[in-house]
């Protein structure tokens, strides 16, 4: 009988082991910051970009720099650009939290020139309850045990 199998078996979990620890040394934890992480939302608005934007320049301009707006206001009579850029920091459970959010509004004249611009940031917001309640619908809002004892007529 052979004593070499296990031997050789030990080995290759050993060196799978240490592979295994390599690689996970390789991980992008950072332990200054535990396990949350930022990113950005929609643009990134740069100082240059804003910089670029002056009055009496054209909307074809505008969109070269800071590319197709998140959303327009054209029920007046001038012209807006809404770019929206957000900062959530996103924690390693999936929970998401705003932590800065700023919107650039490019406003334009008759000719379609650029008026003015302005930065509103979560300070020139209004915070407002979002309605959550909804028609239920039948079978939709009953658990698991809810219908089986409703099956057999409880």
């Amino acid at each position: 009988m052979s004593t070499r199998k296990p031997v050789y078996r030990s080995a290759l979990m050993g060196a799978g082991l240490a592979l295994s620890l390599a690689l996970a040394g390789c991980s992008s934890f950072d332990p200054g910051q535990g396990f949350i992480s930022t990113r950005t939302q929609g643009y990134e608005i740069s100082d240059s970009a804003l910089q670029q934007i002056r009055p009496g320049q054209s909307v074809d301009l505008v969109v070269a720099v800071l590319g197709s707006p998140m959303t327009t206001n054209t029920f007046e009579e001038e012209t807006v650009f809404y770019y929206v850029e957000t900062k959530v920091q996103e924690t390693a459970f999936g929970l998401d939290m705003v932590q800065d959010r700023k919107v650039l509004a490019v406003y334009f004249d008759e000719e379609n020139r650029v008026k003015d611009k302005a930065i509103y940031g979560l300070q020139d917001g209004r915070v407002f309850e979002i309605e959550s309640r909804r028609t239920p619908s039948f079978g939709e809002d009953r658990t698991f045990i809810q219908q089986i004892l409703g099956s057999v007529g409880l």
